[in-house]
Formats: C-alpha cells, sequence, structure tokens
C-alpha cells in the first residue's frame, strides 16, 4: 500500500484510541499483551490497543455507527484479497510507539493477531525486497514513491514488527524483548493494565503536542507547564452509558502540579461561566450547551504524590449527548454547485461565513 493509505490505518487507529476505550478497567491488573514487550528503545509516546478486548463490548459497533464512515479504498480492498488480512477483524493487540531524533521521526509497530505469513510476504515481494539479519527474515517495502520504506518481519507466526525509520528494523530487533521489567515505563503501562486503550507520552513530547493545539486552544501558560512535564497518560473506562477518561500528568516539580491544577481548575470555572453567559444561552442550542457543562460538572481534578513525580489527574466524563452535541458542531460539508449557480452561491457564503465569527 502507498504510505497515505498506511497512514489512513494510523488514524483509524488514533481515533480508535482516543474514542474506543469503553471497555471495563478492572481494579484487578490484567497481564499486558507480549506486544509491549518488543518496543522499541527510547520511545517518545507508546499507544496500547486491546482489539480483542474492544471486540467483546458493543461500543465499538456504538462508535463506529456514530462516527463519519470512511470512503472504500480500492487499493486496501485489493490488499485484503491478496493477504487475507482485515485489521478490523484478525489484529488483536497492537502497540504503537513513537522516536524522535534531531533529524527526523519514525513510528513502530508491534502487531499480533492472525497473519498469513505466505500471502503477506508474497504481498511484499510484489514491490520490495528480502534480506535476512540476525536471523530474522526483513522485507522493506518502498512508500511514497520510494521517499520512505516500511521494513517488517515476523517474530513469528501471530507477531510482527513494523517500522518506517530509516535505519529499518536493526535497532529494533537488537532490542527486541529485552525491555527490563521494572523500568520507567513498564511501570505505568502496570498501572494501566486492564485499560484496552491506553497512551503514555515521555518527557517533550507533551510540549509537542501543546505547540500543535488549534489556535483557538493555544495557552501560552498551559504550553510552558505541559513543558515541563515528565510523563503524560490517558486512558478510560465506561460507567453506565458514560466514557470516563482519566489523564494524568506528571512532574517533578511540586509547584509544576499546583499550578496546572489551579490552571485547569480556571479552565473549568471560566468555561462555566461563559457557557452561563445571557448572549450565549441565545446563541446556542439549549441541549448542546447543557451537554458541555455536563461534561465541565463531571471534571474532578486532583493532585497525587507519587514519590519521584507530582501528578495531576483530570477525570471527566463523556455522555451520548456530549457525542451528539460534537457532531452537530461540526460543519456540514457544502453542496456542489453548478456552474449555472455557482456565482450567486459564492456571494451567498460570505455573510455566513461572517456571521459565524
Amino acid at each position: 500500500m502507498r504510505k497515505n493509505h498506511w497512514l489512513a490505518f494510523i488514524l483509524t487507529v488514533a481515533a480508535l484510541a482516543a474514542c474506543a476505550s469503553a471497555y471495563w478497567w478492572t481494579g484487578a491488573r490484567k497481564q499486558n499483551s507480549s506486544v509491549l514487550s518488543f518496543l522499541p528503545r527510547d520511545p517518545a509516546a507508546v499507544v496500547y490497543i486491546d482489539f480483542a478486548a474492544l471486540r467483546q463490548t458493543t461500543f465499538l459497533a456504538q462508535f463506529a455507527a456514530w462516527a463519519p464512515q470512511p470512503q472504500k479504498d480500492p487499493e486496501y480492498a485489493q490488499f485484503l484479497q491478496d493477504t487475507g488480512f482485515d485489521f478490523e477483524r484478525d489484529l488483536d493487540h497492537l502497540a504503537i510507539a513513537t522516536q524522535k531524533s534531531a533529524d527526523a521521526s519514525a513510528l513502530t509497530f508491534i502487531a499480533e493477531g492472525k497473519f498469513d505469513r505466505k500471502k503477506i510476504s508474497a504481498y511484499a515481494l510484489r514491490n520490495g525486497k528480502r534480506q535476512n539479519a540476525n536471523d530474522r527474515e526483513i522485507f522493506s517495502v518502498p512508500l511514497d514513491a520510494g521517499k520512505t520504506t516500511l521494513s517488517f518481519t515476523f517474530v513469528s507466526d501471530r507477531l510482527v514488527v513494523l517500522t518506517d525509520s530509516s535505519n529499518g528494523l536493526a535497532d529494533t530487533l537488537g532490542a527486541l524483548g529485552k525491555w527490563p521489567g521494572e523500568s520507567d515505563w513498564q511501570q505505568r503501562f502496570t498501572r494501566l493494565a486492564g485499560a484496552p486503550v491506553f497512551a503514555v507520552v515521555h518527557q517533550d513530547a507533551g510540549a509537542a503536542l501543546a505547540n500543535k493545539a488549534p489556535g483557538g486552544f493555544r495557552s501560552p501558560q498551559l504550553s510552558s507547564l505541559l513543558d515541563q512535564l515528565q510523563w503524560l497518560t490517558i486512558a478510560g473506562k465506561p460507567g453506565g452509558d458514560q466514557l470516563q477518561i482519566v489523564a494524568e500528568g506528571e512532574s517533578a516539580s511540586e509547584t509544576t502540579s499546583h499550578q496546572l491544577a489551579d490552571l485547569l481548575n480556571g479552565v473549568v470555572i471560566l468555561a462555566q461561566t461563559g457557557l452561563n453567559d445571557p448572549k450565549v444561552r441565545q446563541q446556542l442550542n439549549p441541549e448542546v450547551r447543557q451537554a458541555y457543562l455536563d461534561l465541565l460538572k463531571s471534571a474532578d481534578i486532583s493532585k497525587l504524590d507519587r514519590g519521584e513525580t507530582k501528578a495531576v489527574r483530570l477525570v471527566f466524563s463523556v455522555t451520548p449527548a456530549f457525542l451528539d452535541a460534537a457532531r452537530a458542531s461540526l460543519p456540514s460539508q457544502p453542496a456542489p454547485s453548478s456552474p449555472s449557480n455557482r456565482g450567486p452561491q459564492k456571494h451567498a457564503a460570505a455573510p455566513s461565513r461572517k456571521s459565524g465569527t
């Protein structure tokens, strides 16, 4: 597949990671999948998804019905036919790791599921090549007209490692299965065990997320505080028909944790005040406004002392009403105009854009 189709797959995974964690987060510590044992050294962020567990719930089907339906991709359909692999059906566990260097970034995928090695290998060799390294068979497939390369290897019949790193799989293969059991990463994986979807971000990756926030949500003070966080984790659990999101930011500085907690509490109060403004009451749909207020009312911000780090925990609940409100707030796609009325539609659109600002 071309690079844009792999990116589409990544975006699908990201959407699931953000919204499909409606699986019971038990108090008992369940064993995480072995995919977390094969991560590359020193990642910037890790996302873990237990598709096998998610398929046991009804939320995944509900989310699929709620989310916009993607257009069918003929090339991906051909990929399914040639390899027999459908990630919605055959993928059980997935870990995604990001790595950053001074001049490049890379993604590594560790996937566990049902694979037809013979068909997938033949598919890769159509446009790629095969070599042996560290007693493993490595396939390299050019993407984006040869600008990047996807390398992958089968660790077993059910486990495959893929990367778009310019170094290929050389570094990853050398560290396969050698993560120390009591590493800082493993401690957080253990803490989040039982959640079928979670993300762990280390060091300056949090600041990178802050810098990429939409312009209307940028805050120099918030960006500065996020830059001081050593760790950021996020996971979710359901409660009735609601989805509870739990996010934590950890810093070595108690001052940073206090400032972050105060800032988040201030944001919640300001948002509630804004929604109660008489002008907002008149302009905003009452159901949408109430859904936003319910989200803010559910927010709970607390501070935790984890010894070496001081954490700020944010908990809030996402309701079906909020999802409906968020979908209603999305801009609708303009209807295509015919040549005969293209001019009038162009002039008529200007006032509506102005009124929306």
